[in-house]
């Protein structure tokens, strides 16, 4: 594949955007979200076209619309789990039970991500 390229888009965008890749017959690879060092929400989708990846990204929105009606599960799976790791809604998705956290995790605080050579680190010590 190419190098990809990111293009930012607004959240009145992402509905229309999605409509034309699903005509054109373009992939959803997958979507992500992460809040930046400002606390900015950032979502991004990505898309195949012509053996590219693209990436489209909007920023700084608390809530975004659901695409779920033009991509089904594809864009479901990720919806689910882009709500359950952060402060964000998807106006539409139907969500069902949580994907990974327990049913009281909130959302806030932050989750703790140990790399791989410190835990070995602490295999040989223990």
């Amino acid at each position: 594949m190419k190098k990809p390229k990111i293009i930012q888009i607004s959240k009145d965008e992402i509905i229309p955007l999605a409509q034309k890749m699903l005509e054109e017959k373009r992939r959803l690879v997958i979507m992500n979200g992460y809040v930046d060092k400002e606390g900015n929400n950032i979502i991004v989708y990505n898309y195949e076209i012509d053996d590219r990846l693209v990436t489209y990204m909007c920023k700084g929105e608390k809530k975004l619309p659901s695409i779920t009606h033009i991509y089904g599960g594809s864009a479901q799976w990720c919806e689910e789990e882009i709500c359950e790791m952060m402060p964000i809604d998807f106006e539409g998705l139907k969500k069902g039970d949580r994907l990974f956290l327990p049913d009281d995790f909130d959302g806030s605080g932050q989750i703790l991500v140990v790399p791989l050579n410190e835990l070995k680190k602490g295999e040989k010590q223990g």
